[in-house]
């Protein structure tokens, strides 16, 4: 064996309450491994044996899936997660498992009370190379070799032995490229450690690059980058590289497409000979930094990490020093980005020298502190003041293009009004008025001791990430920050440096500054107007005038409400922990009834469109009321939501317990007094407005958005929505709001380090605080789902939202039963087993096999406490119809699939899901997010998970294959559909007509079709 060159135990720096231990270990061939013994992996007692587990996976594994992209898209949720589509009737249907639910009460003792919670192992590989290095012949190259790094290597040559061998062991995986670095990394039932860093490993050491994997690799990176066609973020990135100075790294399209790459072979580059010369100059040693987290003792991670790592081959250090200074972009030029949403965002950006090397100081954070303030004096107050904008963002991004060791660059982000719009250059010379406020007043230390009181309070009581998470965040942490900094280092202010901070601003200036501006307020018969070549998106370049450029350069005047923030009264002080020394049984980790009416939750009890469209307007009226002391809490670790979900208004106070109650006050105060302003109303009701024209712009998000609409019984359609809302006036709010606070049902849950008269004293602040009388039972809003007939099919088809939109999406949800009696928990244990059996073939087959699209998966739905199974797909190449016949196709083979699973493999599977039912919640707030949807889903189920893990225990595979015959399989005596066909620019949708044809019943008229329906009682 390989002898490392070093190992450390003590060095790197940890938070005293950080039960894990760390060992730095330096291999001979210059690779650095973080390896991580985290006791509650094992903590009911590391087995000797475990760690021989892998063994019986070393034989050849049955084919399942390629699925390399759990290497980029493992969520499979990312449509309806976008930043442009409210999401607000999409809360409540989400994928079970993250709703832990139950049903008879009594059984909690008796099932799973004892089962031990258990933590997954991880690991992840940073590797010094990414999309900077794309040569410019063959853009996106580093990208493709990610993905190919997938396609199997020397020891285990199947495409999909990797992920087949994570997702049988109750595992996933995932990887991206940036900038200068790639990153890969997996999660894994913690038994199975050293059989998926067996796997892993050989990306490093011998991949196979296979020259017949490569052609459908390119139409994967094709469909990726299909996805962010029509995202106005992706559009702004490119056109920011696009033009980038001619010469720069950043000058590259880094995601990579069908054309980048086949255009590459067209002009006679051999793509798999640049792949093997990328990866052979760049994957070595000497750049790597790898982190291991596991239950087992250091030295059996250490021996784990010198057998299979010291095979990647030696090279010299990786050299992040900072890179010669060379200009972003040209000065003293506007751009001007035509908008796929509605939206006015204006960016300014400057380049500051690469500030790797002063991560102790955050010369960049203190400033950022300052500019994205939102306090009284602040920039965006004074904006907001003005009718010119609704938010700021400042700061230094996370990302590679962001913090390059060419430079740092910071950004500000601001959503301009419509006035806003019309006086661009009048926000863009306020923005100077602030940072000629900061020239002029010293760095102040006591902004600085405020930062560093912060950071260190993080640091000290940092939320627990899930594994393979923090083995990223870790990973990444070894390329920038000093080895004993690898943990602490983005959490420490430590050298408090004035003249850095003053240095740094000088760089603030407008000889050094880029405009961008993203609206649909857009001159397309201009004769400036350009395109950018990827993306198609079209652009105008404007020179900012001279005189502009030299009065920001030194304004004149410094408008009096301009000021530096006043203390922050939330910095908590008190640190005690409740009960830490009260004995506790494993009975009283569940939440339990403290008062006779829980809190927190306020049910308004609207019944109309119109009052719907109210309490939204009402409830973004009194977050921007709030706003200032929203932020100053937010700022010390003390967060605050306010939303409208369905039909509830709800407030959701997260963070440390000192200030918490004075918060509370300070909201419910506000929201018994509050009367609105009517320069306000107008600029939330065109927030609002904008809001509701850009909901389902991405299909992924728009056909959940339709299979909702059909499913629940009362659903306002957002168009309906908008119309309402146009019509609104003030008298109409002022009139509403005394009737949404004269009834109130309150519930909700206190969770977290508060003692038992500490949670029953913030109860009383509702009581004394609101003077409502109680909501009757019966005008309290129950969600009923459709039943849809047994044996039915139906079909609802749009087209997209988006008329540039090529992507069309097919959704096939297939109901089961409602979620309540006896039966309700083995029901949802079998569904959920069901998934992870077809999840791998189904990728395999509709996406590896079939290229249908990028985005393809199939899960279990609970909406509404109605179980169903889903199937999805999105492609820009195929139309819905053709997508449903392939869909169904694969549905139907499943039979043949599940009569061949043997023995082995479905144990697999089963203990695979026991182990993520089992699994320990990494922090408190993931806890507390599934005690929630017990309450607001009144199951009050809050061990489910363990249940359902008992459950799991006594089924066969035979009650599988029954469960698939009767609600799934073709005939099937429960089987009934309901399929969303989202068609895109592309497709037509007069094919539709075809599916008449096929026994699918067209829906034309949602509401027609509701009356006519039958629908489950309520039961949340």
């Amino acid at each position: 064996m390989v002898a490392a060159g070093s190992r450390d135990d003590e060095l790197v720096i940890k938070s005293p309450n950080d039960q894990r231990s760390y060992r730095l270990l330096r291999l001979a061939n210059g690779l650095c491994a973080l390896l991580v013994h985290d006791p509650e992996i094992y903590a009911d007692g590391y087995p000797p044996q475990a760690s021989k587990a892998h063994e019986d996976e070393e034989m050849q594994e049955e084919e399942g899936e390629d699925d390399e992209d759990s290497d980029e898209d493992d969520a499979g949720y990312s449509g309806e997660e976008g930043d442009d589509d409210d999401g607000e009737d999409e809360d409540e249907d989400v994928e079970w498992e993250e709703e832990d639910d139950g049903s008879e009460p009594n059984k909690r003792k008796e099932k799973g009370g004892s089962e031990p919670l258990v933590k997954k192992a991880a690991a992840a590989m940073c590797v010094g190379i990414g999309s900077f290095a794309d040569p410019p012949k063959a853009q996106g190259l580093a990208h493709f070799l990610e993905h190919m790094l997938f396609m199997g290597s020397s020891e285990f040559p199947d495409e999909n032995e990797y992920d087949s061998y994570l997702s049988k062991h109750g595992g996933a995986s995932n990887a991206f490229t940036e900038t200068e670095y790639t990153c890969y990394h997996f999660e894994v039932k913690r038994d199975y450690l050293k059989g998926a860093l067996d796997r892993f490993s050989q990306f490093f050491v011998s991949p196979l690059v296979k020259a017949e994997a490569m052609d459908r690799e390119i139409l994967a990176v094709d469909s990726e980058f299909n996805q962010v066609l029509q995202s106005d973020s992706c559009r702004l990135s490119q056109l920011q590289s696009h033009t980038c100075s001619q010469g720069h790294p950043l000058n590259r399209f880094t995601w990579g497409n069908k054309k980048s790459l086949v255009d590459a072979m067209g002009s006679g580059i051999n793509l798999r000979e640049e792949i093997l010369q990328m990866y052979m100059k760049n994957y070595h040693g000497g750049a790597m930094k790898l982190v291991i987290i596991g239950g087992e003792p250091l030295d059996i991670l250490e021996g784990w990490t010198m057998e299979l790592f010291s095979k990647v081959k030696a090279g010299p250090l990786l050299d992040m020093t900072p890179k010669t200074d060379m200009p972003f972009w040209k000065s003293g030029k506007l751009y001007k980005l035509e908008a796929v949403r509605d939206v006015h965002s204006m960016y300014l950006s400057w380049t500051l020298p690469c500030l790797h090397k002063e991560y102790m100081k955050k010369p960049e954070d203190y400033l950022a502190h300052l500019l994205g303030h939102e306090g009284k004096g602040s920039l965006l107050y004074f904006l907001k003041a003005k009718g010119w904008a609704s938010s700021l963002s400042a700061g230094v991004g996370s990302g590679g293009s962001e913090r390059s060791s060419y430079a740092y660059i910071f950004e500000m982000s601001i959503h301009l009004t419509d006035s806003g719009l019309k006086n661009v250059f009048e926000v863009i010379g306020a923005v100077y008025q602030y940072i000629k406020l900061l020239k002029q007043s010293e760095p102040q230390e006591w902004i600085f001791k405020e930062l560093q009181d912060i950071g260190y309070m993080e640091f000290r009581f940092a939320e627990e990430q899930p594994p393979d998470d923090y083995a990223v965040n870790l990973a990444e942490n070894m390329l920038f920050y000093s080895e004993k900094h690898i943990v602490c280092g983005e959490y420490i202010y430590e050298d408090w440096d004035p003249e850095l901070v003053k240095h740094a601003l000088c760089f603030f200036n407008p000889d050094n500054m880029r405009v961008d501006l993203l609206s649909r307020s857009f001159d397309k018969q201009s004769e400036a107007v350009q395109c950018e070549p990827w993306f198609g998106s079209q652009y105008i370049e404007d020179d900012i005038p001279s005189s502009l450029i030299e009065s920001w350069r030194n304004p004149v005047r410094l408008d009096a409400d301009l000021h530096l923030p006043t203390k922050n009264e939330f910095i908590p002080g008190d640190f005690t922990l409740r009960n830490a020394n009260s004995p506790r049984s494993s009975s009283e980790d569940n939440p339990r009834c403290i008062v006779d009416e829980p809190f927190i939750k306020l049910w308004d009890g609207y019944s109309s469109l119109k009052n719907s469209v109210l309490t939204e307007l009402f409830a973004n009226l009194l977050k921007d009321e709030l706003n200032e002391v929203l932020y100053q809490a937010y700022v010390a670790k003390l967060e605050t939501t306010i939303s409208v979900v369905g039909s509830k208004l709800e407030i959701k106070l997260f963070g440390y317990n000192d200030k918490l109650p004075i918060l509370l006050s300070n909201i419910l105060s506000t929201l018994q007094s509050f009367s609105p302003k009517t320069d306000r109303f107008e600029v939330i009701k065109e927030d609002l407005e904008r809001a509701y024209k850009n909901t389902n712009m991405k299909p992924m998000s728009h056909s959940s958005y339709l299979r909702l609409q059909v499913l629940r019984e009362i659903f306002w359609d957002v168009e309906e929505k908008l119309g309402i809302l146009m019509k609104l006036t003030f008298t109409d709010l002022v009139t509403f709001i005394p009737k949404i606070l004269s009834q109130l049902h309150i519930e909700g849950l206190c969770h977290g380090n508060l003692s038992e008269e500490e949670a029953i004293n913030i109860s009383k602040i509702f009581c004394s605080t609101l003077s409502a009388q109680t909501l009757p039972e019966e005008a309290r809003h129950g969600e009923r789902v459709i039943c849809i007939p047994n044996c039915e099919n139906f079909v609802r088809s749009v087209h997209v939202k988006n008329d540039l939109e090529e992507n069309s999406v097919v959704e096939v949800y297939y109901p089961v039963e409602q979620d309540i009696g006896k039966e309700a928990t083995r029901l949802r244990a079998i569904t959920d087993l069901f998934s992870s059996i077809i999840e791998e073939p189904c990728f395999d087959q509709l996406r590896t096999k079939e290229q249908l699209g990028y985005t393809v998966d199939s899960s279990p739905r609970m909406t509404y406490r109605m179980l169903g199974s889903c199937f999805r797909v999105m492609s820009s190449k195929y139309s819905p119809v053709y997508l449903q016949s392939r869909i169904d196709n694969f549905i139907n083979g499943l039979s043949t699939l599940l009569d061949g699973l043997d023995d082995e493999t479905f144990e697999h599977h089963r203990s695979g899901l026991i182990a993520d039912k089992l699994e320990k919640e990494p922090s408190l707030s993931y806890q507390t997010d599934d005690y929630w949807s017990q309450i607001v889903d009144k199951r009050y189920m809050f061990d489910m998970p363990k249940l359902e893990a008992e459950e799991l225990r006594t089924i066969k595979k035979a009650d599988v294959i029954d469960w698939y015959n009767t609600y799934i399989r073709s005939p099937a005596p429960k089987r009934r559909r309901l399929a969303i066909h989202v068609y895109g620019c592309n497709a037509d949708i007069a094919e539709a007509a075809k599916l008449q044809e096929q026994l699918w019943t067209a829906i034309d008229n949602v509401q027609s079709f509701k009356v006519s329906s039958q629908f489950y009682s309520s039961l949340c």
